[in-house]
């Protein structure tokens, strides 16, 4: 594209510096999941509990399941996200449509730099490295399987090793109520401080919502009761969607 030397004023060097360094995502966060296992228990839990935080969260709807193929939405979904959380299962290495969401999330690790947040929910880590336990009879009905490939099936379990080796959530004898609000904790204050889009106009504001999120959430390490929507879930939600020349938050497009 052809570009045009023109000269310009200081404020709009600076503001065209940081809308420049907006990342650009759809949705915060994409839940790969199977509904057999945790669809009513730990993920709606999680859902719920992100949305009340105003983390804009994609979770495929329960009617999607009942297809025979995975959506290219889905899929697309992952590539417009910031976060994944896996939650890892029992049943999880037994649905191919799971384990083609993991592929595609290892993908996306590499291309989009995607930051990918497992929990190994009743599961061992190390099970999940090295394809034991459960996710061993899973493979064992894939190879069974004349519509797998062995390519998809190599695939997978690359993936599968690669979020094995990820830091996350080993939830073994742990309340869920803590483990996802130190979920929610880890992204909701990596999505404000990696806020670049900050007017540099409104001196101290910066510091004055710092103060307010860091106490917020050191209350809710402190309480970790479900809690109804709050005002500052609705001040993050509202900032969010707030008019660009505010230039506050980031900048979504699709």
């Amino acid at each position: 594209m052809a570009t045009q030397a023109t000269s310009s004023s200081p404020s709009s060097t600076s503001s065209s510096s940081s809308s420049s360094s907006c990342p650009r995502w759809k949705y915060d966060v994409f839940l790969s999941f199977c509904g057999v296992d945790t669809r009513m228990n730990f993920t709606d839990h999680l859902y719920t509990a992100l949305k009340q935080k105003g983390i804009i969260t994609f979770r495929d709807d329960e009617k999607l399941e009942r297809g025979k193929y995975i959506s290219v939405e889905l899929l697309k979904a992952i590539e417009d996200s910031k976060y994944v959380i896996i939650v890892l299962s029992t049943n999880y290495a037994f649905s191919k449509w799971c384990l083609i969401e993991l592929a595609k999330i290892v993908e996306c690790m590499e291309k989009t730099k995607l930051t990918v947040l497992p929990v190994f929910y009743h599961v061992d880590p190390s099970d999940v490295r090295n394809q034991r336990g459960t996710l061993a009879e899973a493979f064992v009905k894939h190879e069974e399987d004349t519509k797998v490939n062995t390519e998809d099936m190599q695939a997978w379990k690359a993936a599968l090793k690669d979020v094995g080796h990820l830091s996350g959530w080993h939830l073994h004898d742990r309340h869920e109520s803590i483990v996802i609000q130190k979920i929610i904790a880890r992204i909701f204050s990596e999505l404000y401080h990696k806020l670049p889009c900050a007017s540099e106009d409104l001196v101290g504001m910066d510091s004055c919502v710092e103060e307010i999120l860091d106490s917020y959430l050191s209350e809710e390490l402190g309480d970790v009761r479900c809690h109804a929507p709050n005002p500052i879930s609705g001040f993050v939600t509202m900032t969010r969607h707030a008019n660009s020349s505010l230039n506050l938050i980031l900048t979504r497009t699709n």
